[in-house]
């Protein structure tokens, strides 16, 4: 979606993109400030990934896709990634210079972030970093200097930021404004859930996640045993539903297979306990729905990012981890079925993990920092 903004109303600008962990906080902090300026005009500079076009398409904002590609040593891919940045920059500018007297720009992280911080700060016009991950990326790292404020999920998250510490605004994760009032009924009703059952929902996050799903199909035949009493709603990823329904149709516990939901705060509700991913939004998310999570990070990450996300709320009581084991999805399997039985023999134990992760949600995230933004 191509516009140009030239009113002199507050514009805000929001850079990143490429998976949801990088766009749906900012649209949290977008409401915000659409809530607390009406005059406010909001736009967002984001990858070309599927992804992005998906999400944004119906938020009613001007989005505009860069061509921007992630850093690679390879000489091709370098010239590449070199060209398309400079394409990027040059169209970012391009964009805010009509604007830069009453403008702000908001980076969330990722190869498309950069350009477009850089553009700002060329402009100078304000720059703020949204990094909601345990371990910042290095796009983050790198662009530091140039933020007014630096806004984290985490406290701990600070100590990668040793020259900037005066800029580390703990805020929180934010999440948009359906999870302060969801409706879990409203799930029920649109996946045709019986409600005389408890609720395991398995979700991979909104691209879906391959050994999530291989582990939950090997599982068939040992939830059979729990079908009386609970039914499962799995979220496979578009590229994965096909395989995921033909593996678990006709399964002897009802199994509800679905490719992605967009009111993701609804389902959470709906659900007696989550596996799944712990990227720095789906962790968020799950201490906002008050529901028990079972966490298994992303095990390719150099970082880490992912087991430091979930730590932090296995440290509040309210998730475990299982380990994602690179190459034996059978020992996934094995230890993620010992700890659902746990759990899903254990409702007081889901109790206390549900009173244990609302104690750790920061539902006014999205306001402290939209509040910051626009003064």
């Amino acid at each position: 979606m191509m516009v140009s903004i030239h009113t002199q109303r507050s514009q805000f600008f929001f850079a990143g993109g490429g998976t949801g962990g990088h766009i749906y906080p900012a649209l949290a902090v977008a409401a915000e400030l659409t809530r607390q300026q009406r005059d406010a005009e909001i736009a967002f500079f984001c990858s070309s990934r599927e992804v992005d076009a998906r999400i944004l398409a119906g938020q009613g904002y001007a989005f505009f896709p860069l061509p921007a590609t992630g850093f690679s040593p390879h000489p091709i891919k370098a010239m590449k990634f070199a060209a398309e940045f400079f394409k990027s920059y040059v169209f970012v500018k391009h964009v805010l210079r009509p604007v830069r007297d009453h403008a702000a720009l908001i980076g969330t992280g990722g190869f498309v972030s950069a350009p477009a911080i850089l553009a700002a700060h060329a402009l100078k016009i304000p720059v703020y970093m949204l990094n909601v991950d345990y371990v910042p990326g290095k796009a983050n790292r790198l662009l530091a200097r140039y933020a007014k404020t630096i806004f984290t999920q985490f406290d701990r998250t600070g100590d990668f930021f040793p020259k900037h510490r005066d800029k580390i605004v703990a805020a929180g994760c934010p999440l948009r404004a359906d999870f302060a009032a969801p409706d879990p009924e409203a799930a029920r009703r649109a996946l045709g859930l019986d409600p005389d059952k408890r609720v395991l929902l398995i979700t991979g996050a909104s691209s879906g996640a391959l050994s999530i799903n291989q582990a939950m199909v090997k599982l068939l035949p040992e939830l059979g045993a729990y079908a009386d009493d609970w039914q499962v709603v799995h979220l496979t990823g578009q590229s994965h539903f096909q395989a995921v329904r033909a593996e678990t149709e006709g399964a002897a516990i009802a199994w509800h297979t679905v490719d992605y939901v967009d009111a993701m705060a609804d389902l959470y509700a709906a659900a007696d306990i989550i596996v799944g991913r712990s990227g720095a939004v789906s962790v968020a998310e799950y201490a906002a729905a008050r529901r028990p999570a079972v966490c298994l990070p992303y095990p390719y990450h150099k970082d880490n990012h992912q087991l430091l996300n979930a730590e932090e709320l296995v440290k509040s009581g309210g998730a475990v981890i299982v380990d994602d084991v690179i190459g034996d999805n059978h020992k996934t399997a094995a230890t993620l079925m010992a700890t659902l039985h746990d759990l899903m023999t254990n409702e007081p134990r889901r109790r206390q993990m549900a009173r244990a992760a609302r104690a750790a949600a920061r539902p006014d995230a999205a306001q402290r920092i939209a509040e910051a933004i626009a003064r």
